[in-house]
């Protein structure tokens, strides 16, 4: 079978323009439950779903989360505003980093996000690295495109079949290749931070 090469460069460039994420003004300014929270969450990023019985957010994973430290413990069993932004990030996240580097990278926010007098604003900082992401669509339409076309030439020998299936091949292993390096740096980047338990132990 064909795999029309361009029809998916087309709707992986459009799928790419529609990438949106949940503004400030949308979460509740009210404290949610957990059924609330989880019921949000899967209202805002149900397209973001691979699979229609995928879940985006569970009572099991709140758990989990305040277990491992990622977020911080609800008050009165209510979450805020704060709370629900923290496990946006920790959303995105979770597809490529480990709890333990998820813990190290959010703790020095999050302890003074929630502290008695916070000196960093989660919504603020929520906002301001969205729109940096959002910047970023164009040009990432444009690498996308340019790898496919770099995967386009590959393999030009072969039948139309074998060629066109290698092809989509080469430019699932280009783009792989490209989130493998940025996780390889990610990674660096995180271990050169202070940890998690460092800071534990400072406030102790």
């Amino acid at each position: 079978m064909t795999i029309d090469t361009k029809d998916l460069l087309n709707s992986i460039l459009s799928s790419i323009s529609r990438i949106d994420y949940i503004r400030p003004g949308e979460i509740p300014n009210i404290d949610l439950y957990m059924d609330q929270v989880t019921t949000f969450m899967e209202e805002q990023l149900k397209r973001t779903k691979r699979h229609e019985d995928d879940k985006i957010l569970t009572k099991t994973m709140i758990n989990n989360y305040a277990k491992n430290n990622l977020l911080p413990p609800p008050v009165k069993k209510k979450y805020s505003k704060e709370h629900v932004l923290v496990m946006i990030f920790i959303y995105y996240f979770k597809n490529i980093l480990s709890i333990k580097d998820i813990e190290t990278l959010l703790a020095p926010i999050t302890e003074k996000a929630f502290d008695e007098e916070p000196s960093l604003d989660m919504t603020a900082i929520y906002e301001e690295i969205c729109q940096m992401e959002k910047a970023r669509i164009e040009s990432l339409q444009k690498d996308v495109a340019k790898e496919y076309h770099l995967a386009a030439e590959r393999f030009p020998d072969l039948p139309e079949e074998e060629k066109n299936y290698l092809q989509i091949f080469s430019f699932i292993c280009n783009l792989s290749f490209d989130v493998y390096v940025k996780k390889l740096i990610i990674e660096k980047m995180i271990d050169e931070l202070p940890s998690a338990d460092k800071n534990t132990k400072k406030k102790k």
